[in-house]
């Protein structure tokens, strides 16, 4: 049984507290949550919420992490630092979010045993299709299989089961997490449709991302974000490493329809798209990777293969040698 809070949530920013995290701020306080703000070279200088402790860039290197003095300032990586102290403490669940989503009305703590409809897709699967008929895809998702029918939803009406799930991803609405392609030709104000999480079964491969993310200890080595890489792809590329570390523990990531609604920071969206192009062209060869790595079953191995997943990242050519460095001081960290 865990010592620390059962729920801690953690976020990065340089903002004050936005209007988004007063809204989560009485959401945790309710239940005893706590918000672990972790600070960067701008700021913020003060977090004066009920439930938030606020994380400078200047006190993270004095937890003791070694990490923490690798990682690069003015990066959404430093969120890494957030994670490690949420482990330290013994939460039973850490949820992440960013500064600009608010929880719904009926916002609540998710548990590791869910229910949900399982999907089971040699490949590729747009879970976005699974909660709307229009065309919209998630961030991170291969743009030469969006037209693809065999991505899509077959909803053959399966029912929802109860699974136990260590990742457990909730959409957003209104400005949903998608790539900078659809924002430039189709955005606009979005709501997903309510009906049932569905469960992606391994050998399912679908970008998740850190906007409104559940995880659970057997998952937590996993959480690691890169550095060597943009700011559009570090957590959709942690997120292909993730799921196939989870396969290799017999789960698959849950989806939940929106349970956030985003107030999107001001985004340059050719900076974006900028950003976004490694992952435009090797988002699918990343997959197959991975998936081609012998990995090993069971608890035992969740570092060992994370590890060997960077490895073959860097082997590829998608990250620097230097990205090692920070993934084996991350397990270390974990460690110790």
């Amino acid at each position: 049984m865990s010592g620390g809070p059962e729920l801690c949530c953690v976020v990065t920013t340089i903002q004050e507290p936005t209007a988004c995290m007063k809204r989560l701020d009485l959401e945790l306080a309710k239940i005893g949550g706590r918000l672990v703000v972790v600070g960067d070279t701008k700021g913020p200088r003060n977090y004066e919420l009920e439930s938030a402790e606020l994380v400078s860039i200047a006190g993270q290197d004095q937890l003791g992490f070694a990490l923490a003095k690798l990682l690069p300032k003015a990066h959404y990586a430093r969120k890494n630092v957030g994670y490690l102290l949420a482990v330290r403490r013994e939460s039973a669940c850490i949820y992440e979010t960013d500064d600009d989503n608010a929880p719904k009305p009926g916002w609540r703590p998710r548990s590791h045993t869910t229910r949900a409809r399982p999907v089971c897709v040699d490949g590729w699967f747009n879970v976005f299709s699974a909660f709307t008929d229009e065309r919209i895809w998630p961030r991170g998702f291969p743009l030469h299989l969006i037209g693809e029918p065999s991505c899509r939803d077959p909803r053959d009406e399966t029912g929802t089961r109860s699974l136990d799930s260590p990742i457990q991803q909730g959409l957003a609405d209104v400005s949903p997490d998608v790539d900078a392609v659809w924002r430039l030709v189709l955005d606009r104000d979005f709501r997903f449709a309510i009906r049932p999480s569905v469960w992606l079964a391994p050998g399912t491969w679908c970008p998740f991302n850190s906007q409104s993310t559940w995880w659970w200890p057997p998952a937590y080595a996993l959480m690691y974000l890169p550095s060597n890489c943009s700011f559009r792809m570090t957590d959709i590329w942690r997120s292909f490493v993730a799921q196939r570390c989870l396969w290799e523990l017999g789960h698959g990531v849950v989806f939940h329809g929106a349970e956030v609604d985003q107030d999107r920071n001001r985004h340059d969206l050719m900076d974006d798209f900028r950003d976004e192009i490694p992952g435009y062209l090797g988002n699918a060869r990343i997959a197959e990777t991975l998936e081609a790595l012998p990995l090993k079953s069971g608890a035992a191995h969740v570092g060992d293969n994370m590890l060997a997943c960077y490895e073959a990242l860097i082997a590829r050519g998608d990250l620097p040698g230097e990205e090692l460095k920070l993934v084996s001081a991350w397990l270390d960290d974990l460690a110790g």
